[in-house]
């Protein structure tokens, strides 16, 4: 790792608001994703893969969140959408997201998926619709196009490189090197990814899953491979670690890697706006959002990520915290003081009241200008609950009354 060139650095983009929300039996409201937008905003994230414009339920959901960008609240980040390569999805995805200007578009590239996928159709007319859907996507005024090798991780190296050379013909910004089955092993991955780069000089985004255990390892050494090569890399990272199967690469733990590992911490590749320090509210709204504890022993967030019982590792921890801690639980912003409600607790859901609906809005010091905002607010706060079906959280209860227009699009839903 002694030929890092200095110029490049490793992004995140999160795609829990895309992949992760395609966990089975699982899933987020609307005004969940929102959440998830803001707190990576706060992170320092650079984008937000936020969802899929062609389908007609995200339709009200992106378009209030491009305003919040507008508005200067996602004053950061950058809100991508997620596209197969399909000319019908691309031209209806513009059609019900104008303002939308960050995009991705997928196809297969291995051939398994060719074969098993898109009987009848060969490598040839993967390109093809690769290359069509690319310039659709800039016609319908799109200002940055990424292109995904979905299964890029068993297609031969030569034929990743003939995709991956027409895409950046076709003006892509960057490649998605997809390990859709988490088939690649780090030392692998490492090598593929800097023969791409090298090869085609093109930036690559890491997209891991978890199938072997490896997502975050296998993400961190693509990465650091692409950045060998010659080009900026992105690592696609969910909250929790959340998507199909076994899961994506966990976004808590790809920072920690990139930080603080032997060989990884040398090479101070991530990018610097990430704050590590918005780890453990980010975290605990996911776990909350979407009904999935945080695991006992998951790494930064997890209840016994700083526990010490046993007497040599007691001892020694007290002694010096580096004795057997490898990072400060500050670091993630943990070791606050929480308070929790022990005796008497109002909440607000789709049956409350005015009385109620103030007790709690005044908890947060939220005043408001008369009886009429009031009213309105509450009326919000009720259909909120009705939306994530759940009592609705410090940062939803504050972004319904700060922001009660874009809140009002984002719960609605028209069949």
């Amino acid at each position: 790792m002694s030929d890092v060139a200095d110029e490049h650095i490793i992004r995140l983009v999160d795609v829990t608001n895309r992949d992760g929300v395609q966990t089975s039996r699982l899933g987020l409201a609307k005004l969940q994703k929102t959440i998830i937008n803001l707190l990576l905003n706060e992170m320092g994230v650079h984008r937000s893969e936020f969802g899929f414009p062609f389908t007609h339920h995200e339709t009200h959901y992106l378009n209030a969140n491009l305003r919040l960008k507008e508005r200067g609240l996602l004053k950061s980040i950058i809100l991508s959408g997620w596209c197969t390569a399909r000319m019908k999805d691309v031209e209806l995805s513009f059609a019900l997201v104008p303002s939308l200007k960050h995009i991705c578009v997928s196809i297969s590239t291995s051939t398994q998926m060719i074969e098993g996928k898109f009987g009848g159709k060969d490598r040839a007319d993967v390109i093809r619709m690769m290359r069509d859907a690319v310039a659709a996507c800039y016609e319908g005024g799109a200002e940055w196009v990424g292109v995904n090798a979905e299964d890029a991780s068993r297609t031969e190296l030569d034929e990743l490189i003939e995709y991956s050379g027409a895409a950046k013909e076709a003006g892509a910004k960057s490649l998605r090197y997809c390990d859709t089955l988490g088939y690649d092993d780090p030392a692998t991955i490492h090598q593929r990814c800097r023969d791409l780069a090298t090869a085609v000089k093109l930036p690559i985004e890491l997209h891991c899953h978890n199938d072997l255990g490896m997502a975050v390892a296998v993400s961190c050494a693509g990465a650091v491979g692409a950045v060998e090569g010659g080009v900026d890399a992105y690592i696609n990272t969910t909250v929790n670690g959340m998507g199909e199967r076994a899961g994506n690469a966990d976004l808590v733990s790809v920072v920690l890697a990139l930080r603080y590992a032997s060989g990884y911490s040398k090479l101070k590749l991530l990018d610097p706006r990430v704050d590590l320090s918005k780890a453990w509210r980010i975290s605990r709204y996911g776990s909350y959002a979407f009904n999935v504890p945080i695991p006992i022993n998951q790494p930064g967030v997890g209840a016994n990520a700083f526990a010490h019982e046993s007497g040599i590792h007691a001892d020694g921890a007290l002694k010096d915290s580096r004795n057997y801690e490898l990072y400060d639980y500050e670091d993630l912003g943990r070791g606050e003081p929480e308070t929790v409600e022990t005796g008497r607790l109002i909440t607000v859901g789709e049956y409350s009241g005015i009385k109620g609906f103030r007790n709690v809005y005044g908890k947060l010091k939220v005043e408001f200008h008369d009886e009429a905002e009031a009213t309105r607010i509450l009326e919000l706060v009720r259909y909120a609950n009705v939306h994530t079906q759940k009592p609705l959280t410090e940062q939803e209860l504050m972004f319904v009354a700060n922001y009660p227009d874009e809140a009002k699009e984002i719960m609605t839903v028209t069949p």
